[in-house]
């Protein structure tokens, strides 16, 4: 039975004052722990960082309603891994295909930065997402901090699991694979464009039908 966090989760001091905060700031808005977005059958789970202060915390779905969700969003639709229409807001209609997304930490942190200690304690829920996907096959990590995150939950060594964009690691049955963050910032600054984010989903498409 997969575990997940209730929406009022306290395990985080820090990031239940800070949500506290932002309720009171923006009565209106989701502003509690974000959920995944996905059925427990999927194939392929991508894991983000954190919710967003106005995308994720504000809409309660992964990557909804910031820049990092128009770029994701418009490339798994692209490659048939959603169906739909991206609106930037949860109840848009939009499925997604054989896909679940999640992240390292459930709730805003301020900044955008998670403490070490934060990450840990929630690390626990992505062990058992990831324990509970009796069909995964892939994991897709969007940035260094779900990538590690990813591999001290498989109990992989990071010395033998280098992050580099468009990486691909075996993992026991699972395929893991890096890519920057589809962040406003990274693809500003040309860190990472629309093309390489594409890459990455394309090389991911055939271990989808794979057997082992």
């Amino acid at each position: 039975m997969m575990i997940l966090p209730k929406p009022d989760c306290d395990l985080c001091p820090r990031l239940s004052e800070f949500r506290a905060c932002n309720k009171r700031s923006f009565p209106n808005e989701f502003n509690a722990l974000v959920p995944p977005f996905g059925a427990e059958d999927a194939k392929l789970l991508i894991v983000g960082l954190a919710p967003g202060l106005r995308g994720a915390n504000f809409t309660g779905r992964p990557f909804t309603g910031d820049y990092a969700g128009d770029l994701l969003y418009a490339t798994l639709l692209k490659f048939g891994l959603a169906r739909g229409e991206y609106q930037e807001r949860a109840d848009d209609g939009l499925e997604l295909v054989q896909t679940r997304i999640t992240n390292a930490v459930r709730c805003v942190p301020p900044e955008n930065k998670p403490t070490p200690e934060e990450i840990n304690t929630c690390r626990s829920f992505l062990e058992s997402e990831i324990k509970n996907l009796k069909n995964l096959k892939v994991i897709v990590c969007l940035g260094l901090i779900s990538h590690n995150a990813v591999l001290k939950t498989l109990r992989a060594k990071p010395s033998e699991h280098k992050f580099t964009h468009g990486a691909h690691h075996k993992i026991g049955n699972l395929h893991v694979v890096d890519s920057y963050h589809c962040s406003r910032y990274n693809t500003n600054t040309g860190r990472l464009t629309a093309q390489m984010f594409e890459g990455v989903f394309q090389s991911v498409l055939p271990l989808l039908s794979t057997k082992d």
